[in-house]
């Protein structure tokens, strides 16, 4: 759940903190008393877009701060986004707004809009007249009833979806190879003239490296053998003056006065060893000088070779290893063009099997999918009428269309409704109004509550275009709802505030000469008079003080049952 929001130097709030509760959280306020605000804030900490112009005058910054209490689900689909909360479940959003740019936070680290946006799918779900527009949107209805099918139709998209994947496939594989005979042909004499161009290299992984190695070593082998001979003979002994020479005439010298005094045994046995060791680097540099003999012969084969190597790699890849993977794949196209009416019968079979496959599962989801749709809408169609839609039809079609498959099935599902009686079903994009909108939302969130994973849900503008006993029964379902989710509402009708768990009072008032937006939690006493107020306009009266009192208990006893 929202556990708190804190919000500084945005618009017209200095700074608010704001600590929720369960159940329905009802916001009221004075029109142009900053309302709007609040919900603002939530849907900038959690992405929307941010207007330089919404910093408070005089302000460096705006921030917003987002505090969640989680569940232990939504914890673990976190963990599965690579955000893990605090050991006590808290999960902390915060976004700062600059005048050139905004940072976003999550639990300390800083995120972009993408990651906001799945983070924000797991915890909150925001209902205003953007939101209600979905209902429109006819790709949304197969989803919808999904949603509401649950598991089962998860499983049967999963094996559709598998079957149609492999179905396309197998459809793209005999598209690709399915050239004439004379393409094919030609096609396959390449494939048969590079596959033995490699072939006949009898290539060795690596080879080309050790190849380099020697040919690098060939070319400068008169500047190594320079060198070589040079290092052979300063650290000899057969040139008189080389370190060898030296080293073992100051070996003799030692050895013929360390008898002398002991401490020179320690200092002999050191230039014992230099001596041992510049005599074993002698005998391996003349090893190494031998080495370095070959003939021109040797050397134009390594050329040659090496020069092969480059050629292969220049044609089917960068190394040895990609060229050899390159004649693999050749061999197995050339394989598959020279028996090309065995390949091609082979995968009709397998695409035809596939596609018999695809068309039992496809039907088995149509078959669930129409089932869910009349219990669905039968549901959707009580809980319409509960909300004041008293001569309402509702239906969920679901149409087959058996050929024209996807990875959801092939099924045109589409919400149908009627408002008046007398007339004909239509398209509900068709029929309905701002306000009916609010309240079929309102519907389809009351009857899938409890396939609902989002504990927390903000409603904004739920009220548009209603009142009297329209707006109780409005008030009656967010009770409802209330009971399983935290429910976060702005409205100007007094039946729906009077429903409320938590009251929030946001006011306009003057502070240091300038407009500020403040928000507080009110009590039972402080909640009647805001009731009232509602209810009578500008002054407050006994009677509308009196009808808040009836309006609360009424409340109170709706949401007893």
């Amino acid at each position: 759940m929202l556990v708190s929001l804190h919000v500084k130097n945005l618009a017209l709030i200095d700074e608010e903190e704001v600590f929720f509760g369960d159940g329905l959280n009802i916001l009221t306020g004075e029109t142009g008393a900053g309302k709007s605000v609040i919900i603002g804030s939530v849907n900038l900490a959690l992405g929307a877009k941010a207007d330089k112009e919404l910093i408070r005058t005089g302000a460096e910054y705006a921030l917003v701060e987002l505090v969640f209490q989680l569940d232990k689900r939504q914890g673990e689909k976190l963990k599965e986004l690579e955000f893990f909360p605090e050991e006590d479940g808290t999960f902390i959003i915060q976004r700062k707004i600059m005048p050139a740019r905004s940072v976003c936070k999550v639990c300390g680290e800083t995120v972009g809009a993408k990651q906001l946006q799945e983070i924000a799918e797991v915890l909150i779900a925001i209902h205003g007249q953007h939101e209600n527009q979905t209902l429109l949107l006819k790709r949304r209805h197969r989803e919808t009833l999904d949603e509401y099918a649950g598991k089962k139709a998860e499983e049967c998209k999963k094996k559709v979806g598998g079957c149609y994947q492999e179905y396309m496939r197998l459809s793209r594989e005999l598209e690709k190879n399915g050239s004439d005979g004379e393409t094919r042909e030609k096609e396959a004499a390449l494939l048969r003239f590079e596959v033995e161009e490699i072939g006949d290299a009898q290539l060795k992984a690596g080879e080309d490296e050790e190849l380099e190695r020697d040919y690098r070593r060939m070319v400068n082998s008169r500047k190594i053998k320079e060198a070589a001979y040079a290092a052979y003979r300063m650290t000899g002994e057969s040139a008189g003056d080389g370190a060898g020479e030296n080293i073992s005439r100051a070996l003799r010298e030692i050895r013929g006065v360390s008898s002398y005094d002991e401490a020179l045994a320690d200092l002999e046995a050191v230039l014992g060893d230099i001596d041992n060791l510049l005599n074993d680097f002698n005998r391996q540099m003349a090893d190494y000088l031998e080495s370095l003999e070959y003939d021109e012969e040797e050397f134009a084969q390594t050329e040659n070779r090496l020069n092969l190597l480059n050629h292969l790699k220049s044609k089917y890849g960068k190394t040895i290893e990609e060229v050899l993977a390159y004649k693999q794949r050749g061999e197995e196209k050339l394989n598959l063009l020279e028996n090309y009416e065995v390949y091609r019968q082979e995968t009709e079979q397998k695409r035809a099997e596939m596609l018999e496959e695809l068309e039992k599962s496809c039907e088995k989801l149509s078959k669930l999918r129409s089932r869910c749709a009349k219990e669905l809408g039968s549901q959707l169609k009580q809980a319409l009428q509960e909300l004041n839609f008293e001569d309402v039809r509702f239906e969920i079609q679901v149409r087959p269309q058996p050929g024209h498959f996807t990875s959801d099935g092939y099924d045109d599902v589409e919400f149908m409704i009627s408002t008046n009686k007398g007339e004909r079903l239509k398209p509900l994009s068709q029929v309905a109004s701002g306000g009916e909108l609010s309240r079929i939302m309102l519907a389809f969130k009351t009857v899938l509550a409890d396939k609902d994973e989002i504990s927390s849900l903000i409603f904004d503008e739920i009220d548009t275009g209603i009142s009297g006993k329209t707006a109780w029964k409005v008030s009656e379902k967010l009770g409802i709802l209330g009971k399983g989710h935290q429910i976060i509402c702005i409205t100007h009708l007094p039946q729906i505030a009077a429903m409320s768990d938590t009251h929030f009072l946001i006011e306009k008032g003057t502070k240091g000469g300038r407009s500020v937006t403040t928000i507080r939690k009110i009590e039972e006493e402080e909640d009647l008079r805001e009731l009232a107020r509602m209810l009578g306009g500008a002054e407050i009266t006994e009677a509308a003080l009196e009808n808040a009192r009836e309006m609360k208990e009424l409340a109170r006893k709706t949401k007893q049952y």
